[in-house]
């Protein structure tokens, strides 16, 4: 693996999405700020969190079966076995990964956790995702653009506000994709349960992150001009594709996975 960053300095005295998230998946690469957001979730929030890695994993290693074998997964989190590139390469070893984060914590972790295969390879970039074309130019180096590429944003534009223009910088990643690519898409949504929207946003925003959950129209508008793979776009519990879905489970996230025509 290579990063070809220098080693930042981890800011402990603001939580950062990718670390309360890993405080809601159990996990204990987190600080206090973290896991003072986290607690103030409702008990929602782990359930939604689990949710969001387990469909990460179906949609990656169905992928992998189709064939894919590159990913660029921006918004990687800190890195949670099995991550993206263990589960992909143990359907092809020859698959290979870049991963992008905008916490220094994640890349600490990365250099010594995101170890590919022999056959294959994983990068890493810390960039933040409201810059496409630099991620782009990085991922240009390591993956062949000519061949199909799965992108993954899971869990990461509810981050973006409108002002950020998260529309936009989902339609410049997928515009750099080739035909056969895919968009694999997770979203925050109070749909289901409008009665938590003042506690969850709350939480959030007195750890200075922005939240912004969208309704499901809102949230298809990402997979404008693709083609959604069944069963379109569903809650997490919901996304399966060759066994059968579990029983209904609460849930606040809406997932999909598009092809590029």
């Amino acid at each position: 693996m290579t990063t070809g960053t220098p080693r930042p300095q981890v800011d402990t005295s603001k939580p950062h999405p990718a670390r309360v998230y890993d405080y809601l998946l159990g996990g204990k690469d987190n600080y206090a700020v973290d896991r003072e957001v986290g607690k103030r979730l409702p008990d929602l929030g782990k359930r939604s969190a689990r949710q969001n890695r387990a469909f990460m994993h179906r949609a990656s290693a169905w992928l992998a079966e189709q064939g894919t074998d590159q990913f660029l997964d921006i918004g990687t989190g800190i890195p949670t076995a099995p991550n993206l590139h263990q589960v992909v390469q143990r359907i092809d070893p020859k698959a290979r990964i870049v991963y992008t984060d905008n916490d220094p914590i994640v890349l600490r972790h990365a250099e010594a956790l995101l170890i590919s295969t022999p056959q294959g390879g994983t990068d890493y970039v810390e960039a933040d995702v409201r810059e496409p074309e630099a991620i782009l130019e990085h991922a240009r180096a390591f993956l062949d653009f000519s061949r199909p590429i799965a992108l993954s944003l899971v869990a990461l534009m509810h981050f973006v506000p409108d002002e950020d223009d998260p529309y936009g910088i989902t339609r410049t990643l997928v515009d750099a994709l080739p035909s056969g690519s895919h968009l694999v898409l997770s979203h925050g949504t109070f749909d289901f349960h409008p009665q938590v929207a003042n506690q969850v946003t709350g939480a959030y925003a007195n750890g200075g992150i922005d939240l912004r959950f969208r309704t499901h129209s809102e949230v298809e508008r990402f997979f404008d001009g693709l083609d959604l793979v069944e069963p379109g776009l569903v809650t997490g519990p919901r996304w399966y594709k060759d066994t059968a879905a579990p029983a209904s489970e609460d849930n606040a996230v809406y997932v999909g996975v598009a092809r590029v025509a």
